[in-house]
């Protein structure tokens, strides 16, 4: 197949870039004499690593290593279904000469597993565990876009966007959370031609449904230990799960319990009033109502008062980013980031939470300087218009759509006052 890429020049529009692989596949990829169109999924793929500036030449990076990665692969949620995939492919990979890979739902590659002459290949392009294979990091390819679109895909040879895993077909499906729906990684069967088959697709997608069953069955890994757990990042209302049970907390009651997790010793009713309530005149008869209603919801023994607390130790998804970043693992606290802790919630101390461990969040993938890591920041609801992130990210990768759109923030923060943006036609 002729090169899509020889007649660009170096600084090349993203889009055009886009275009012209477009352009190349259609004309090159053919079924007799008949031109076969680009698939919609593809396209608007190619679309998708165009925007984020990726060249024909990338290559995925390795951002987990030895004690970190298996630190890690160790506490995800994917790691108990580890063995079924193992069941249900590592035969079908080792006998086809193909590799099995789970990715986690940042595109992050945990296991790669198969044949070991097919591994060694895939070595010399970085697919191996720990390495990076988000759509923003290497384009087009299954574990990455199936995450992205959160749907099984299947992507043939040319269809890749970069050029060095073009001589691979592979096929993905994402595995969700059973409980919240989330997706929660990708598995992965990657080879050579033996693959381009839609039977490999619906294979694929059978294993993903197999794992959510058994995580299903599973329950959660932090109730089966008997430590309640609670999801309050990127939510305006707070998940509690407890003896695996799943309860759906109010925003008050959200508010309350990210609160009496964040301090196990207690608070006093007065400490509550003045973490939760802007408002001076709400009463102690108040808050003491919702906490009655509260503890109706979180069942017997859960809650106890005097101080107010929590009678067993319950982790939190802000806990476990707190605890990466302490760490220094920037790379999986980014990863455990679902969005701003409670973002609807104006109680001053949830504000206060929210706003410290956004700030420490980002503070250190700007100083980590990880264009992949900082792309995910920016193209977030919450980093969309963070111009540090925006000017970190121009800084190590230029690409026209990530300089074009650090101008337009540039722009508004010199605007005039009174000045407001044109609407859009």
């Amino acid at each position: 197949m002729t090169d899509p890429w020889v007649a660009l020049e170096p600084g090349t529009d993203p889009a055009e870039r886009a275009r012209a692989l477009r352009r190349a596949h259609e004309t090159f990829t053919e079924v007799g004499t008949v031109p076969r169109p680009v698939r919609p999924v593809v396209a608007a793929s190619w679309r998708r690593s165009a925007r984020a500036g990726v060249g024909p030449d990338g290559t995925a990076r390795v951002e987990l290593t030895d004690g970190a990665l298996g630190a890690y692969r160790a506490e995800h949620p994917l790691a108990p279904v580890m063995p079924l995939f193992r069941e249900l492919l590592g035969s079908f990979a080792a006998d086809g000469e193909h590799l099995l890979a789970v990715c986690d739902a940042h595109g992050r590659l945990l296991w790669v597993e198969g044949h070991p002459a097919t591994r060694r290949k895939a070595d010399r392009m970085n697919f191996v565990p720990g390495a990076r294979w988000a759509e923003s990091a290497v384009g087009t390819n299954a574990p990455g876009t199936a995450v992205a679109v959160g749907r099984p895909v299947q992507v043939f040879a040319a269809e890749h966007y970069i050029r060095r895993v073009q001589p691979w077909t592979c096929a993905a499906a994402p595995v969700h959370d059973p409980r919240t729906g989330q997706v929660l990684g990708a598995v992965d069967i990657t080879g050579g031609d033996g693959l381009a088959h839609p039977h490999s697709l619906g294979f694929v997608q059978a294993v993903a449904r197999a794992a959510e069953s058994q995580l299903a069955l599973l329950g959660p890994r932090s109730a089966a230990a008997g430590a309640p757990e609670l999801a309050a990042l990127g939510r305006d209302e707070a998940r509690l799960t407890v003896g695996g049970r799943g309860i759906r907390l109010s925003r008050r009651h959200s508010e309350i319990m990210v609160l009496l997790a964040r301090h196990p010793e207690g608070l006093t009713g007065d400490e509550l009033l003045c973490a939760l309530y802007e408002d001076e005149s709400v009463t102690p008869v108040t808050l003491r109502a919702e906490l009655a209603r509260l503890r109706r919801v979180l069942g017997p023994g859960l809650l106890a008062s005097r101080p107010y607390r929590l009678t067993v130790p319950t982790g939190s998804d802000m806990a476990v980013v707190e605890r990466r970043l302490g760490t220094g693992a920037v790379s999986t606290a980014a990863a455990a980031y679902a969005g701003p802790l409670l973002p609807a919630s104006q109680a001053p101390a949830v504000v206060r939470l929210r706003q410290r461990l956004a700030d420490g969040l980002r503070g250190a993938l700007i100083a980590r300087r990880d264009p992949d890591l900082l792309a995910d920041w920016a193209h977030a609801p919450w980093g969309e218009d963070d111009l540090d992130v925006w000017r970190a990210l121009v800084a190590v990768r230029p690409s026209a759509t990530a300089r074009a759109r650090l101008a337009a923030l540039e722009a508004e923060l010199a605007a005039p006052p009174g000045w407001s943006r044109p609407a859009s036609r």
